[in-house]
């Protein structure tokens, strides 16, 4: 009778790395899991509250004043526009009116001021538009 008997030795260091790699590998597939997990859109279902009116912003474009015009209903943007865009302000920016009529289509179609698109030509146009479509709306919203 010839029995093969196998004894396992084991090191105690090497049960103590497996555990330590068996809980690192736990803990990342659990980080993993939270950070990657899909989130809900609280942003998205939630429609902004606006009280309806016309709300403006005023930009000042060197010696000239123009106000940014906001007109929102109950919970939508319907259109933004400049008011008094005079001959010298057309003149000496030409890029406020198209670079205005661009963003407000995007703002109107989307409602909201994230995500635009501008053209690199008017960066700074957009930006300043944009701050005072901002002020506007944040006089708009119910608190």
């Amino acid at each position: 009778m010839s029995s093969k008997t196998k004894i396992v030795v084991l090191r105690m260091k090497e049960i103590i790395y497996t555990g330590i790699f068996v809980g690192l590998a736990i803990l990342l597939v659990t980080l993993c899991l939270i950070m990657f997990r899909p989130k809900k859109d609280t942003a998205g279902s939630e429609a902004a509250s606006y009280i309806p009116g016309v709300y403006s912003a005023s930009l000042n474009l060197g010696n000239q004043d123009v106000n940014v015009q906001v007109a929102v209903d109950a919970n939508r943007i319907s259109s933004v526009f400049l008011v008094p865009l005079s001959e010298a302000v057309t003149t000496m920016y030409p890029l406020m009116q198209p670079t205005l009529d661009e963003l407000a289509d995007q703002i109107v179609t989307t409602q909201s001021l994230e995500n635009l698109t501008y053209s690199s030509q008017s960066r700074y146009t957009s930006a300043a538009l944009l701050k005072a479509i901002q002020t506007a709306l944040d006089k708009a919203k119910i608190q």
